[in-house]
């Protein structure tokens, strides 16, 4: 009788899962992977596809095609597409709900969780329902609708009170998302939605980024985040810091020290946490709800169940890991390579970071860089920016498209994706 090969289950399709996939295909395992999108988004450039500089499904792969691209050594990958509801861990068994609202009970030996992470709104009152957010492509493509829209609006309002509130834009959160958000926003509209709306007047600023701490980009040498906040105010930005927001309501955003800042569009991208399946595991959480993790990277008392990506609480220097894509993609990876061990009877590795540096772009020819000790800022961590995203998005096909949007972006200052969609569900 032929032993059934170990069974290894990937929750997560992002950075973490999807790497950690790479690294198990062609292992003596049958190993599946399991999200509730069947396709890997490259997070991101989810800020681009919100200000109409790349098409949606140009930062996306299929999962499937990304095993297929594996070649004959991915013979040992799977995928299924279901939302994970919870596992139980006494009997080694992943609960998922599938398409058609089928319970599944998909069993394993070895598990690895990177289902990835939501917006966190610190409780701010009326920021869950009146603040846009930006963690998913669905998101990414209402905000692009609601800014084409607000536009078209103010187009043809007569009130002008109205019009001027429509074409108010406020971002809240001034680490890298919030920064590159706010400076393409004002690029599209000092741009090319000032040349399709000629009649409209646009005052100044039209775009107000808040930041609560005392400088942008947390983490970077002070000189970088000088020069990023000089770029953005440069593109008319207006930068506030020590600015905290209290509440958000359809009027726009309002601060604990009474400043008002009214705008119909309202974007959080102040922070990260934990995917909302891990609270439902019962495994120790931080209070992020990131899941704590050995320094191994296994959960506590189940050391069969390895944690990767957003979801994985572990630290560097310190500090905790921030909840972007290199730290997943290195936890992805270590925690493929434990399980791996684990196969062949070994104990898994100490996880240790590589700090491989941080960049942010601020617009064009305009980016800030970290490699280590050393920073740069300008034209050249701009053309290092495009390079590291291009080569980290997956699929040639992306790649060429996105190349050539950022091309017509570059030489013509022309944002090629200025559509409303109507099949976004959100809508």
């Amino acid at each position: 009788m032929q032993k059934h090969k170990p069974r290894v289950v990937i929750v997560g399709a992002g950075f973490a899962g999807v790497f950690a996939a790479r690294e198990l295909a062609g292992a003596e395992a049958e190993v599946l992977l399991i999200d509730r999108n069947n396709a890997h988004t490259f997070f991101p450039l989810l800020y681009q596809v919100a200000t109409a500089a790349v098409e949606s499904e140009h930062i996306a792969a299929p999962v499937r095609g990304i095993i297929r691209d594996m070649g004959k050594r991915a013979a040992n990958l799977d995928f299924c597409l279901a939302e994970v509801r919870g596992v139980d861990f006494e009997k080694r068994l992943v609960l998922a709900q599938g398409q058609e609202g089928e319970s599944l009970a998909l069993p394993y030996d070895y598990l690895l969780l990177a289902p990835g992470s939501v917006t966190n709104t610190f409780g701010v009152n009326g920021a869950d329902e009146h603040a846009f957010s930006l963690k998913s492509l669905e998101e990414a493509v209402r905000l692009r609708n609601h800014i084409l829209r607000s536009f078209e609006f103010a187009a043809w309002a007569v009130d002008a009170g109205k019009r001027q509130h429509r074409l108010c834009f406020v971002v809240v959160g001034g680490g890298p998302t919030g920064v590159e958000l706010a400076g393409a926003m004002a690029e599209l509209m000092a741009g090319a939605l000032k040349r399709d709306f000629p009649r409209l007047v646009l005052a100044s600023p039209c775009v107000t980024l808040l930041e609560a701490g005392d400088g942008l980009l947390p983490g970077f040498p002070d000189a970088l985040r000088a020069y990023a906040r000089q770029k953005l105010e440069a593109l008319g930005v207006d930068v506030r810091l020590l600015a905290q927001v209290e509440r958000v309501s359809p009027a726009g955003a309002f601060l604990k020290d009474g400043s008002e800042f009214l705008a119909a569009t309202v974007v959080w991208t102040a922070g990260v946490k934990g995917e909302p399946v891990a609270g439902r595991l019962g495994l120790a959480l931080a209070p992020n709800g990131q899941v704590l993790a050995r320094p191994t990277l296994q959960a506590e008392a189940h050391p069969e169940v390895f944690l990767a990506g957003d979801i994985c609480r572990t630290e560097h220097a310190g500090r905790p890991l921030p909840m972007f894509a290199p730290p997943a993609i290195q936890e992805g990876r270590h925690a493929a390579q434990g399980i791996l061990r684990l196969l062949r009877g070994q104990e898994p590795l100490v996880f240790r970071y590589v700090d491989k540096g941080m960049m942010a772009t601020i617009g064009k020819k305009a980016a800030v860089v970290r490699l280590g000790r050393f920073s740069f800022q300008g034209l050249p961590a701009w053309l290092l920016w495009l390079a590291v995203h291009l080569a980290y998005l997956i699929g040639f096909r992306n790649r060429l498209f996105v190349l050539a949007n950022w091309a017509a972006d570059y030489f013509l200052s022309e944002r090629c994706v200025r559509l409303i969609s109507r099949r976004n569900p959100l809508e």
